[in-house]
C-alpha cells in the first residue's frame, strides 16, 4: 500500500521579484512584509491585485522618457519601464516622462511618478522642445540614469541629442541590463561588450519582458507643456526647420507593417469584394490567412503571419480567421484585437480583445451598412483616415 502523502499540485506558492513562482510550504503570506525590497505577491488563490513595490526613503531617482502614440506606449518603451523598475531597489523611484498623453495605468507599467508632456505628443515634431522638456525633468529630478526605447519613432533619436548636448556617457541598442551592467553587441555583431551603467541607456526591443509581478506608485505630477517645454519664449519660430504636418494616404497604399487599423480575411470570407468594400468604407488596409492567400484571393504581401508580414496595428479585425500559431505570432504586437468567427472557441478568440460569434459574410454587410449610415449622417466628421481613427475603433468596438 503506497503511504506517501500526494503533493497538491495547486499547493499556495508567492511569486519572487524576477517573476518566479516560489513554493510556500508550511508558511503562510504576511501582508506587507517586503522581501528583498518588494512586496511579495500574495498566496495563489487569495487575491489578484498585484502588491506595490515598496520604496523607503527614496534617494535615488531612473528616469525613463518616451513618446506615446494616442494615450498608449509600445512595447519597446514599456520595456524599458520595466527595466527601470526590475533594478530599482527600494530607495529608487521610477520617474517616467511621456511626451504626449497617456492613458495606459502609470502604476501597472512600473511608474512611480508619472510627467506628461501632452503638446508635444505625435504627430508634432518638435525635437527641439523635447529635448528641452528633457532637459528640465533632468534638473528638476536629477536622476543616476536615463532609460529610453532604441527604436526609430523618435525616442533613440531624443537620447541621442540628450547625450550629445550634455556630452553624457551613453549605450545604444542595449540588449543585457542588469543592476551592475548593460550589454550589447559591438563589430557588426560578432562580439558582446559590457560595461557599467552610462548616463544614457537605449534599450534594444525585447531585451527585457514588459510583465511585472508588482506595481509601483503610479503618481501624476503636473507641470505646464508650454512653461516646461520651452514653448512661451517666442523660440520656436525660429527654429531651423518646421513642422509640415502629416499627409494622408489611401489605405491600400500603407504597407501593413506601418498600417494602424487593419481589416483581414480568412478561410471563413466567401464574398472578397464585399470585404474589399468594408476596407474602403472604414479606410483600413486589407491584409490576410495564409489560407487565403494560398487560395488566390489576395497577393503573398498581404499575408499575415511568421511566414508573412508582422503588423502593430491600433485595431486588427481578424473575419473568418481561426488563428493558426503563425498567425497569432504576426499579431502578437496589435493593440485591440476584434474577432469575428463562427466558432466561439477558436484559437483566436483567445487572443481577441473582443469576440464576434457570427457569419462573416453578415458581419461585413451589417459594419459597411452602420459606417456608411453614419458618414451619411456626419457622425464620422468626413472621409475615412488613410490609417483609422479612434473614432472609427470605438465604433467599430461597440
Amino acid at each position: 500500500m503506497n503511504t506517501i502523502k500526494r503533493i497538491d499540485p495547486r499547493r499556495p506558492f508567492t511569486v519572487t521579484r524576477s517573476g518566479l513562482k516560489r513554493i510556500t510550504l508550511g508558511e503562510q503570506f504576511v501582508a506587507g512584509a517586503p522581501v528583498d525590497g518588494v512586496l511579495p505577491l500574495p498566496i495563489h488563490g487569495q487575491a489578484n491585485a498585484k502588491p506595490r513595490r515598496a520604496i523607503v526613503n527614496p534617494e535615488r531617482v531612473l528616469l525613463v522618457a518616451a513618446h506615446s502614440d494616442r494615450g498608449a506606449l509600445d512595447e519597446p518603451a514599456r520595456q524599458a519601464i520595466a527595466a527601470a523598475a526590475i533594478v530599482a531597489d527600494a530607495r529608487t523611484e521610477v520617474v517616467l516622462v511621456v511626451f504626449g498623453e497617456l492613458s495606459d495605468d502609470a502604476a501597472e507599467l512600473g511608474a512611480d511618478k508619472l510627467i506628461e508632456f501632452r503638446a508635444l505628443g505625435r504627430p508634432a515634431f518638435a525635437p527641439d522642445r523635447e529635448l528641452e522638456a528633457l532637459d528640465r525633468c533632468v534638473d528638476q529630478w536629477k536622476p543616476a540614469h536615463i532609460l529610453m526605447p532604441d527604436n526609430a519613432t523618435g525616442d533613440g533619436d531624443l537620447g541621442r541629442r540628450y547625450a550629445a548636448l550634455k556630452r553624457a556617457s551613453i549605450a545604444t541598442h542595449v540588449v543585457e541590463i542588469d543592476a551592475e551592467h548593460v550589454g550589447t553587441y559591438v563589430d557588426a555583431g560578432r562580439k558582446y561588450a559590457t560595461r557599467a551603467w552610462p548616463d544614457v541607456i537605449l534599450l534594444a526591443p525585447d531585451a527585457v519582458s514588459a510583465k511585472l509581478p508588482f506595481t509601483g506608485a503610479g503618481e501624476s505630477i503636473d507641470v505646464s507643456d508650454a512653461k516646461e517645454a520651452g514653448a512661451a519664449d517666442g523660440r520656436i519660430d525660429s527654429r531651423p526647420y518646421r513642422d509640415l504636418g502629416t499627409s494622408q494616404l489611401d489605405a491600400a497604399d500603407v504597407a501593413l507593417e506601418e498600417a494602424d487599423f487593419i481589416v483581414s480575411a480568412g478561410n471563413g470570407v466567401t464574398d472578397i469584394a464585399a470585404f474589399e468594400g468594408l476596407a474602403r468604407t472604414l479606410g483600413a488596409a486589407i491584409g490576410a490567412s495564409r489560407v487565403a492567400v494560398d487560395n488566390g484571393h489576395f497577393t503573398r504581401d498581404k499575408q499575415v503571419g511568421a511566414t508573412g508580414k508582422t503588423v502593430n496595428a491600433s485595431v486588427y479585425i481578424a473575419l473568418g480567421i481561426s488563428g493558426a500559431v503563425q498567425h497569432l505570432q504576426g499579431i502578437k504586437d496589435c493593440r485591440h484585437v476584434i474577432a469575428v468567427n463562427l466558432d466561439a472557441s477558436a484559437p483566436i478568440a483567445k487572443r481577441a480583445n473582443l469576440t464576434i460569434v457570427g457569419d462573416a459574410r453578415e458581419t461585413i454587410a451589417a459594419l459597411t451598412e452602420a459606417v456608411s449610415s453614419a458618414r451619411a449622417a456626419g457622425v464620422s466628421g468626413g472621409e475615412p483616415p488613410a490609417h483609422g481613427s479612434k473614432k472609427l475603433t470605438e465604433g467599430v468596438a461597440a
